[in-house]
């Protein structure tokens, strides 16, 4: 009996050469569930590299435009997934059973926090228990989507292991953190170094070898715990950074000092210090959340994080900052914000894209409207929103539409905006991103952080 076990397809020793193999010959059937602006990009560089790629997702709609080949993403073209999608490469699809077939599986989906501020992982769950119900020997497990230390281990193994299977033998799971930053042209997939930590040795060797098909470099480390701490305090890092250049921000104004003339200044010395600058407020699907994570999960220690809860509250003080410069602003003119006609200039949370989750500017233009401004937008990426049970359409930049406001306010500094043009008609121009800094503008004319 133990000669035949050893060669059965149910040992350590097969399963995991044979599954190797597959990755490194990229016979591997691969599944990424979740094809959101981190998914949809890592299914394409898989299928790019030359694996036959499952996209899944539950939005029937979002599968619906993916078979169009519309990809909806600032860094997808849709040509490209045309191709893909004809060669057979990737597929996407509503149908979950194709996980059976799949060799690889990785989870992207997301994971939000609940109004308590506590992490909601009830998709990864969802997920996890969908594909323990038919989980079966030679299977590679990676979880993307950010979470708190310990989810892989204490919430994902368990699940697996509780089919019989024993993981680094008969499965293989594993902790990826995504690096995903949507609308960067400067750094592709390909570019970003891949973290990965496994729950085994085994696990880990498997999930490097895989990310080794699609990423010029990847960094394996001791287990899933290291991986996904590493990821929160990526963005805690940035969290807090942020939340010093805005206080800054705040301490130069009373000074009567520029901000980002002095953050310029800083930043010439090359070495020991890196560049942050203030903004309107955090935004997105990391910066506001991810903090979060590690302070809930440190309260089960009896840690009470200290940095974390300061930086957000500084963070989250900056739309009221924003309002009260638009307010001042147009009392030195002898205008008020009630009957105003404000232009706000982009919504998004950042350049480049038309993702409006945690955007800064809602809360920004909900106020003024609350105050009785006139407001109106621009934005190329987001066509339509609602702000105070009102909807808006985003109109064109022209300069009569510039010469009739009172009050520009530039919230997201896309690129494809005209400054000149904004500067050359605009009487007054609140500038939060520091978009029109290098521009020519008359004097008092814009108003920074």
């Amino acid at each position: 009996m133990n000669e035949i076990a050893q060669t059965s397809p149910l040992t350590g020793e097969f399963t995991y050469v044979d599954l190797l193999e597959k990755i490194q010959l990229k016979e591997a059937a691969v599944s990424v569930v979740g094809q959101g602006y981190v998914g949809l990009p890592l299914a394409v560089a898989f299928a790019q590299s030359g694996f036959q790629v499952n996209g899944l997702d539950i939005d029937a709609e979002r599968v619906s435009r993916l078979r169009q080949c519309d990809a909806n993403s600032p860094d997808i073209e849709d040509s490209e997934l045309a191709r893909l999608s004809t060669s057979g490469h990737y597929k996407p699809s509503g149908d979950f059973s194709l996980l059976c077939e799949s060799d690889v599986i990785l989870i992207c989906v997301p994971t939000p926090l609940r109004k308590s501020k506590d992490p909601d992982i009830s998709y990864v769950i969802d997920v996890a228990e969908t594909l323990a119900i038919t989980l079966s020997p030679g299977k590679l497990i990676i979880l993307e989507s950010t979470t708190y230390p310990g989810t892989t281990e204490e919430v994902l193994l368990p699940l697996f292991e509780d089919k019989g299977l024993v993981c680094g033998r008969d499965f293989f799971l594993a902790f990826s953190p995504e690096r995903i930053d949507p609308g960067n042209k400067q750094y592709s997939v390909s570019e970003i170094p891949k973290v990965t930590g496994g729950v085994t040795k085994q696990c880990t060797t498997l999930a490097a070898a895989l990310y080794r098909q699609i990423v010029d470099h990847v960094v394996e480390v001791s287990s899933p715990k290291v991986a996904e701490l590493a990821k929160l305090y990526e963005n805690v890092f940035r969290s807090v950074n942020i939340a010093l250049a805005n206080e800054f921000s705040i301490m130069c104004r009373e000074l009567n000092i520029c901000s980002r003339e002095v953050i310029d200044a800083a930043a010439s010395k090359p070495f020991g210090f890196m560049p942050f600058y203030p903004g309107p407020g955090i935004g997105g699907h990391c910066i506001p959340v991810d903090p979060a994570y590690l302070a809930w999960k440190m309260r089960f220690s009896n840690y009470q994080a200290r940095f974390i809860p300061l930086a957000e509250e500084i963070n989250q003080s900056m739309p009221g900052h924003v309002v009260k410069l638009v307010n001042e602003s147009l009392n030195r003119r002898k205008r008020c914000v009630n009957g105003a006609r404000i232009l706000a200039l982009g919504v998004a949370y950042k350049a480049g894209v038309g993702d409006i989750r945690e955007s800064p500017a809602l809360g920004i233009l909900n106020t003024l409207i609350c105050s009785g401004a006139e407001i109106s937008y621009i934005d190329p990426y987001v066509p339509s929103i609602d702000i105070a049970g009102i909807h808006f359409l985003s109109s064109n930049l022209t300069s009569d539409l510039l010469e009739k406001t009172d009050c520009i306010l530039i919230l997201t500094d896309h690129p494809s905006f005209d400054y000149t043009t904004i500067l050359d008609s605009g009487k007054l121009v609140v500038d939060t991103r520091d978009a029109t800094w290098g521009y020519r503008a008359d004097a008092g004319q814009v108003v920074r952080l």
